[in-house]
């Protein structure tokens, strides 16, 4: 916000009042509390909740004369973000919204400032018509700059320079200035990667280009084509970030750097292998900052939540999750270790890599290179008095006998396993040369995992087909309440709000709207589970070395809801589709 005159203020304030935003008797309160504070009383009134961002931007603006608009939702033609460079639009907090009467229209925050209205009307060469827009605003369509990728760039690329950077001496490259074209290609993609929450990137060779995909909620998106003759620079320089070997080409590295995009650091895990046109890298993206640990926002609810809770209140056993790599795994793991830490009890990790730093836990880095592995780090940890563990992943035999002892000697377990489903971590272990008595007597509870993507805001609903009436009968009709008066214990019971009756003809789903922010209709993920707790009736079938789908069975019978099943029944209340549900669910898990 500008700085205002006296009397302006007072406009301001007057208009506050007359507006019914604020009470006058209240004002005068704040008023004295912003000076005791030495605070200016707007940003006083903003920060305390009393008013809000806009509304402030809005009176301000009303006060000095100026046209408003508000830009909490706005979004903004990319060829109309190309008229006012970013660099300039983030220096004067002034971002181009279109083009009225042969004038740019231009919202700032500092609107009434007429030296840099004049320096930007020069910038473009155009008369601009100017409009006030709070802080939040103007940065809402800052960031839209990056999170829309210039498509073209990798074919603006000057190849005689980037094939030039191949061709230098091992410590030429090294000397690759930040602004040179593979440069300025590779912090393109990584900050659009960024902006638009994506897991993984991937630089793909192919016999006439270079490919990069995305993978955001989930699915690769293929964002940009390359010429072949940039892959080599592009190679490199990924590669000197990630301090690496830039001579080898034909065994697979690892390494890792670090971005920072929106005031956000973001840590990047590089994977480069040798495929028959080339190196392809994958890039995991680990961005904590978006992400809740809290086991009700990742998904949890019902029956499975209670099941989760009375296990992490044990003090020894073993609590086991299972799923595909990217299913979020480690994030239940790290959501578990949330919701049971303490300052009267140590937490010992061991992971690779540490995705999520956090405060009050003891993290352990697995380090192959120096002979610090799952199974060596798990014996160390054990002489360090620790009363939960954290295992990564169990990889092998060894790693899970370890894990198996640490369970039997006083210790709470927390681990993952590659597996189809929660059933399967048990035939699993046994597998591995772990006995059925161990664990039979040490596993308390196995958890299940998908992630699905969420219905976007924009969704709209609509009345189930036949054929889909008759997938939600089939699968989870024998859950839904039969009668009216079973809708409330019902939903409670299940952990969801307001479940339809499973007698209707047809029932209410969504679908979201196909956009460039909402790609087929989602944004975000969740997950959908099934959990069931080890009891004897499962202990005798362990002890038997039961199979996978006897497992599944007898937990099904005691009350186990399987992925496919709550996946539907958040479906059915509106958080995702049948279509999505049975993509993550039904291929691999087949139906109930």
């Amino acid at each position: 916000m500008s700085i205002l005159s006296l009397t302006s203020e007072q406009q301001v304030e007057d208009l506050l009042v007359s507006n019914g935003i604020i009470d006058a008797q209240q004002l005068e309160q704040l008023n004295q509390e912003a000076k005791a504070q030495k605070t200016p009383i707007f940003a006083y009134l903003v920060k305390n909740g009393n008013i809000s961002e806009e509304d402030l931007t809005r009176i301000t603006a009303k006060a000095t004369h100026l046209p408003y608009v508000n830009l909490s939702t706005a979004r903004i033609d990319p060829e109309i973000l190309k008229l006012l460079p970013q660099d300039i639009a983030e220096r004067y907090m002034a971002v181009p919204l279109g083009e009225m009467q042969h004038k740019l229209v231009v919202a700032m925050l500092d609107a009434g400032n007429v030296q840099a209205v004049d320096f930007l009307s020069n910038k473009v060469a155009r008369p601009l018509k100017v409009y006030a827009a709070s802080e939040s605003g103007i940065k809402q369509i800052l960031r839209q700059y990056s999170t829309r990728l210039d498509t073209s760039i990798g074919s603006k690329l000057n190849l005689e320079e980037s094939t030039s950077e191949v061709s230098k001496s091992t410590t030429d490259i090294k000397t690759i200035v930040q602004d040179s074209p593979i440069s300025k290609a590779l912090t393109a993609v990584l900050n659009f990667a960024a902006q638009n929450r994506a897991s993984d990137v991937h630089v793909e060779p192919t016999e006439t280009d270079l490919k990069i995909r995305v993978r955001i909620d989930g699915i690769l998106r293929e964002i940009m084509r390359m010429p072949k003759a940039s892959e080599p620079a592009m190679v490199s320089r990924i590669k000197i970030l990630a301090n690496l070997k830039i001579d080898e080409h034909r065994i697979p590295q690892d390494g890792q750097f670090t971005i920072r995009v929106d005031e956000k650091v973001i840590d990047l895990r590089i994977a480069i292998a040798p495929i028959v046109w080339g190196e392809q890298v994958v890039i995991r993206l680990l961005d904590k900052t978006g992400t809740s640990l809290k086991l009700e926002d990742m998904g949890y609810s019902g029956r499975p939540l209670r099941l989760i809770r009375e296990s992490i209140k044990l003090s020894t056993g073993m609590v086991l999750t299972s799923g595909p790599t990217g299913s979020g795994k480690s994030t239940s793991l790290y959501a578990l270790i949330q919701e049971i830490k303490d300052d009267s009890i140590n937490i010992v990790t061991l992971e690779d890599p540490v995705e999520y730093k956090m405060s009050g836990i003891n993290q352990i880095q697995v380090n192959q290179e120096v002979g610090l592995t799952f199974a060596s780090g798990l014996r160390s940890i054990l002489r360090q008095d620790p009363d939960v563990i954290m295992v990564g992943e169990i990889r092998d035999a060894e790693t899970a006998q370890l894990a198996v002892q640490s369970a039997l000697t006083g210790h709470l377990v927390f681990s993952t396993l590659h597996t189809n489903s929660a059933a399967g971590i048990l035939p699993r272990l046994l597998d591995m040369g772990v006995e059925p008595f161990l664990i039979a007597s040490t596993v308390k509870t196995v958890i299940g995992q998908r992630l699905v993507r969420r219905v976007s805001n924009n969704a709209e609903r609509y009345q189930s087909t036949a054929a889909e009436t008759q997938a939600i009968k089939e699968a989870v009709g024998s859950l839904l309440p039969q009668t009216s008066d079973k809708v409330s214990a019902v939903s409670a019971d299940l952990g969801f709000k307001n479940l339809p009756l499973a007698t209707q003809n047809a029932y209410t789903l969504v679908r979201g709207k196909d956009t460039v922010d909402t790609p087929g209709g989602y944004k975000g993920r969740m997950g959908i589970y099934e959990v069931f707790s080890v009891t004897e009736q499962i202990q005798e079938l362990i002890m038997k070395r039961a199979t996978t789908g006897d497992i599944e069975r007898v937990a099904k019978a005691q009350g186990m809801i399987s992925m496919r099943q709550d996946g539907f029944l958040k479906a059915l209340v509106g958080e995702t589709t049948l279509q999505e549900v049975n993509r993550v669910a039904a291929a691999e898990l087949g139906g109930d």
